[in-house]
């Protein structure tokens, strides 16, 4: 399977009779699959549609879909009164005459053009044509469009494929170069802990100098970074694996680049080298930048 990204767009037109319509489709990044589809209402079981195609070709992403319909003539159209808002008006009106009834007032009596010449009360109503037929053919059209942006999101996760291989490349031999200082520094490390070992054992009458040498030894191991470096070099066959099985492999990518930021943490918390911290900051370094591409994966 293709890498993807969870970036993409596409849009289409098309028309069937004296109806046309425009679609545009994008994506961005997100955790889950988060679907917004804003599809007209009086094209029924159309929207369902849509969100099982969209389910079915995509595993993350923030997916925006809108579809736009009209029709090339007017003789889907009528005007019609809202009785709702007449009878309301209507009550209206007769409250404000009692009011004025009683305060004296005398107003003038309303007319049928003074109702009718209120906001809402005439509405433009569409009388569609059996809408089964468009719905049929806008479904079908949507097949394709969900195919092309699929495309887009698979050519795009090429690209983040290739940038992510340059990186792991990077990592790799910033890893290789770390073991060698890792291994350049072991008798300077043995020597530091012979030479505080005396300190303690000249300043410290009485103590057990076994006892001494073993809390050494434990700061010895607490100093080895070569379990560090192994998981880093494990990791990197692992992010390798996951680029070559393409897919949906965005969450298991997020859970890795955490496991590659712990390991160059530690290696420079332990790495009491100046050339080994500097390699170890470059690490971090280049994992963040990985942290940002696998993040758009989905």
């Amino acid at each position: 399977m293709t890498l993807r990204s969870m970036t993409g767009f596409a849009s289409s037109q098309g028309s069937l009779g004296p109806h046309s319509w425009s679609w545009e489709i994008r994506s961005v990044n997100a955790k889950g699959l988060d679907l917004r589809l804003r599809v007209p209402d009086w094209l029924d079981g159309l929207e369902t549609q849509l969100r099982s195609q969209l389910g079915k070709a995509l595993a993350r992403g923030n997916v925006s879909l809108a579809l736009r319909v009209s029709r090339a003539d007017d003789t889907g159209s009528q005007l019609e009164v809202n009785a709702a808002v007449v009878t309301s008006i209507v009550k209206a009106l007769s409250d404000i005459e009692a009011s004025a009834d009683a305060a004296g007032l005398n107003l003038a009596p309303s007319s049928a053009a003074d109702i009718l010449s209120q906001r809402g009360v005439f509405e433009l109503t569409n009388v569609q044509d059996d809408p089964a037929p468009l719905v049929k053919e806008l479904a079908k059209e949507f097949a394709t469009l969900v195919s092309e942006f699929v495309q887009m999101r698979e050519t795009e996760g090429a690209a983040l494929a290739e940038i992510l291989t340059k990186q792991l490349t990077q990592v790799e031999q910033l890893r290789a170069l770390s073991a060698g200082q890792a291994e350049a520094r072991k008798p300077l490390v043995a020597a530091a802990l012979q030479v505080n070992l005396a300190k303690v054992l000249d300043n410290t009458e009485g103590a057990d100098a076994a006892r001494v040498a073993q809390e050494l030894a434990i700061l010895a191991v607490k100093s080895d970074v070569t379990e560090e470096i192994d998981r880093l070099g494990a990791h990197v066959a692992a992010a390798r694996e996951l680029l070559t099985k393409g897919g949906a492999v965005g969450r298991k990518f997020d859970f890795l680049m955490q496991e590659f930021n712990r390991e160059a943490n530690t290696l420079c918390s332990k790495a009491q080298n100046s050339d080994l911290t500097a390699t170890g900051l470059e690490l971090k370094a280049i994992i963040d930048q990985m942290r940002e591409q696998v993040q758009n994966i989905e």
